[in-house]
């Protein structure tokens, strides 16, 4: 596995990247970095050039401090031109949690690019917007108003040496050996970079508005789609999903018992299954 840097959108971003093939794209989510796709990376090499971002914001990519940075159409542009500078026309997208927002994102606004869309545990934008009118799903994302608030979460996160992000992993996590302490520490060190925690925050604070991702118009999209859903996730419910159809003309959705909302490292072997028979099956 290499490391490197790429310039795109005008910032400077850092990602992993594994094999050779066509470029399979993967987008982390909170609080996570690069490294939440380590199993991937490794387990689609062989047919695919795999390339995970830190996205911006995040561990080592740049920071930019201002909230109308982390606007979604500056999000989707980031990946679009790191498509290009890595010398492709299109790619195979692969996206969680806030990663998986910025890919519904991007396959509406440049689905010339894409061949095809995978989403882990984060909901099409319309069905999560949706599910917040309802006082079930309201209150497991009480989060989200609290993470858009200025400087409180920054603090909250940081408290007691960022015991927060270790309690967000640890606390949902249900295989018992998908993050050992060495895990742990990374995520820690990469929510420590200086000014990623505000950065990371950023993407909450441009929920809101009429620019906001819940207050876009989303016709039928037409790129074929894998919904990848771990059950036990306790930020969103499952019935988050249902519905989706009616936005995607070409989807699959798969659910993964047992298994938290970090879905592709509490049971990386299915999920690497699930997409595997799902791209072998066109």
């Amino acid at each position: 596995m290499q490391q490197s840097y790429l310039s795109a959108n005008g910032i400077r971003l850092h990602y992993a990247t594994q094999g050779s093939g066509p470029l399979m794209l993967f987008l982390h989510g909170f609080p996570e970095f690069w490294y939440s796709w380590r199993h991937q990376l490794e387990a689609f090499s062989h047919d695919y050039q795999t390339v995970a971002l830190d996205m911006r914001g995040y561990n080592k990519s740049d920071k930019p401090p201002e909230k109308s940075a982390y606007a979604w159409t500056k999000l989707a542009k980031d990946v679009a031109e790191t498509i290009q500078a890595l010398g492709y026309e299109k790619c195979i997208l692969v996206g969680h949690d806030w990663g998986g927002a910025i890919a519904w994102s991007f396959a509406y606004a440049y689905p010339e690019m894409l061949e095809r869309l995978i989403v882990l545990n984060i909901p099409h934008p319309a069905k999560f917007a949706e599910g917040l009118r309802t006082p079930r799903q309201l209150l497991r994302s009480w989060y989200i108003a609290l993470f858009q608030l200025p400087l409180l979460p920054e603090l909250l996160l940081k408290a007691n040496n960022y015991a927060a992000v270790r309690s967000i992993f640890r606390a949902q996590v249900i295989n018992p050996n998908a993050l050992t302490e060495a895990d742990l520490d990374r995520l820690v060190a990469a929510a420590a970079q200086p000014g990623a925690l505000t950065g990371m925050l950023n993407y909450y604070r441009n929920l809101s508005g009429s620019e906001g991702l819940f207050n876009q118009q989303w016709d039928v999209l037409r790129i074929p789609t894998l919904m990848i859903w771990g059950e036990n996730d306790a930020a969103l419910g499952k019935e988050l999903t249902y519905g989706t159809d009616q936005y995607v003309s070409d989807l699959m959705i798969r659910y993964i018992p047992n298994c938290s909302h970090w879905v592709q490292q509490d049971q990386p072997d299915t999920v690497n299954r699930l997409i595997e028979e799902w791209l072998a099956a066109d």
